[in-house]
């Protein structure tokens, strides 16, 4: 009895070993597919793959999201603030927040969204939506860049999206590096080694 006692412990053990070496592996060849044009906040295209000269912190969001998204950004632009005084923020750190809701969140709201917690559209932190004129295709865009790193999100039909609560630094290739959760368990100072170690 103590000899299979002993056998289903470790087999139940090397599933969740399996499990866990599955989920790191994922990740880690995770990458942001070449060629994948969205709209910036300043009505400009921006192509995944085209910037290789910095790493990037992206964020996933909607602007009507009550809690967990502007909670993050809130904490992200404390982390700039820091980044900014290392002299590394622009130069070899760029933020992107990517909107999960291009219906709603037009370059114009994503402008607004920005006003709303003072930052600066200094093209260091980078907005993107979907071009309205194609909201269904620019959706899927949209979608295929979540699904690099498994972000789920839907709209259970009352415009308050289910998300995700991850945050994602990629290398300069669009590659990922590490995920940070989200809200107020998004800790800006690990945050903050973490970039700088890669660095």
């Amino acid at each position: 009895m103590k000899k299979i006692y002993i056998i289903s412990s470790l087999i139940v053990l090397i599933g969740i070993a399996s499990g866990i070496s599955y989920f790191l592996v994922r990740d880690a060849n995770a990458q942001i597919p070449e060629g994948i044009t969205l709209l910036t906040m300043n009505e400009e295209k921006y192509t995944f793959g085209e910037d290789t000269d910095t790493i990037k912190l992206v964020e996933f969001i909607y602007t009507h999201c009550p809690d967990i998204c502007p909670t993050t950004t809130q904490e992200m632009n404390l982390l700039r603030k820091d980044l900014i005084k290392k002299d590394v923020y622009g130069k070899k750190v760029q933020f992107i927040t990517i909107t999960i809701d291009p219906y709603r969140d037009s370059p114009e709201v994503l402008r607004k969204y920005m006003d709303n917690f003072g930052l600066e559209n200094d093209g260091n932190w980078i907005f993107l939506t979907g071009d309205p004129a194609n909201t269904l295709e620019e959706q899927q865009k949209i979608k295929n860049v979540a699904d690099t790193f498994k972000f789920q999100y839907r709209d259970p039909g009352n415009g308050f999206y289910v998300h995700s609560t991850f945050t994602y630094l990629i290398d300069e290739n669009n590659k990922f590096i590490k995920k940070f959760p989200m809200g107020e368990d998004f800790k800006k100072d690990e945050v903050f080694e973490a970039i700088m170690d890669e660095l």
